[in-house]
């Protein structure tokens, strides 16, 4: 099976515009790598590159062991799927799972063998003689998989290709390609601007921002050690506390309490605590971190209410924290406590993760 290699992948339209200033990332069989961030931070050029859409400016795409930067896209053996599924309007669904293999010039019956695998695997059996019109657009979707899928290819690129589908369907979707994709042995990269498809569906993931990778991880790992400020800011929702708090020495001032530090400080006046809003609960006996505000907003999300209050009534320091939905509590003072180990520790200026 094959390996995607990018090396030190750089992509500059002019000197101001350069959505890919130095990516290396390596993919190996049976990795998901979703690539994640905000628009413009390079994740779709990145995939252009891959695909050979676009040429680099500098570095170079490998696939396997060959060096396929200078090749078209028609020969380096890659399947991408895209966000508007860019299916052939007049073929049915299995002349369009089929077309590409025809170009390929495949024998008959090895195009049937495939096309009826990839229909079976993704419930498209009774829809092979329907055209595109009369598909839902989940099962749009679904045709766009099955004629990548046939291409048995080296790699699967998929840019965002659930963004057209509404939320219920696109919940739907995301599981069957999770356990679509489980079973595949190719290298697969997956663009995309929604961090819960990034988290669910990856056994890998880049988060970039302004063509630079800002960390590269298992889901989880990214979660609970966000590699920066931008990492911790990006992932997770309900969004992470970000507090600006003063310091003395080892002691920081958040919101009137008192908190010490377990890592050296930087020489600054300033550190930057995170605080994930799940992770800001109710008191318990023998709490020892306990933080006081006044409620301004509660916003009612079913299973738990999204509270932000103000910190010592500072109007300037807000916290958000997700209180069980059945909780009650006076909107001129809530009491909320956190645990130590729950607090991730950012430098102010370089905005990088202080501590192990």
């Amino acid at each position: 099976m094959a390996k995607l290699e990018l090396k030190n992948l750089r992509k500059a339209y002019s000197d101001t515009i350069v959505p890919v200033k130095d990516i290396s990332l390596t993919v190996t069989d049976d990795e998901f790598l979703t690539l994640v961030g905000p628009s413009g931070c390079g994740k779709s050029t990145i995939l252009r590159l891959i695909a050979g859409l676009e040429q680099p400016t500098q570095g170079q795409v490998c696939i396997g062991e060959r060096d396929v930067s200078p090749l078209p896209p028609g020969d380096r053996n890659i399947a991408m799927v895209f966000q508007s599924y860019a299916l052939y309007p007049h073929m049915t669904v299995q002349q369009n799972i089929a077309s590409g293999l025809k170009l390929r010039n495949l024998a008959g019956g090895d195009i049937q063998k495939r096309v009826h695998e990839a229909s079976s695997l993704l419930g498209l059996d009774d829809l092979l003689d329907r055209k595109p019109a009369k598909l839902s657009g989940g099962q749009r979707q679904r045709v766009a998989l099955a004629r990548a899928l046939v291409r048995q290819p080296d790699v699967f690129l998929l840019d965002e290709p659930l963004s057209n589908l509404d939320a219920l369907l696109r919940e739907q979707v995301r599981a069957d390609l999770k356990q679509l994709f489980a079973d595949q042995k190719s290298p697969t990269v997956y663009v995309t601007h929604d961090q819960t498809e990034a988290m669910t569906l990856s056994t890998q993931v880049a988060v970039l921002n302004d063509g630079y990778l800002q960390q590269l991880g298992r889901p989880e790992d990214i979660y609970k050690r966000p590699a920066n400020r931008f990492v911790a800011g990006f992932i997770g929702s309900p969004q992470m506390n970000l507090l600006t708090c003063d310091r003395a020495g080892q002691t920081v001032i958040l919101g009137g309490t008192r908190i010490t530090a377990p890592m050296p400080l930087p020489d600054h006046s300033t550190v930057v605590l995170g605080l994930r809003p799940e992770d800001v609960r109710l008191p318990r006996q023998g709490d020892s971190i306990l933080l006081r505000g006044n409620v301004f907003l509660v916003e009612n999300l079913g299973m738990a209410n999204l509270v932000s209050l103000h910190l010592n009534g500072d109007p300037q320091t807000t916290l958000r924290t997700l209180l069980p939905a059945d909780a009650t509590w006076s909107h001129d003072h809530l009491e909320l406590a956190i645990s130590p180990a729950a607090i991730h520790w950012f430098d102010t200026e370089t905005g990088q993760r202080l501590g192990a």
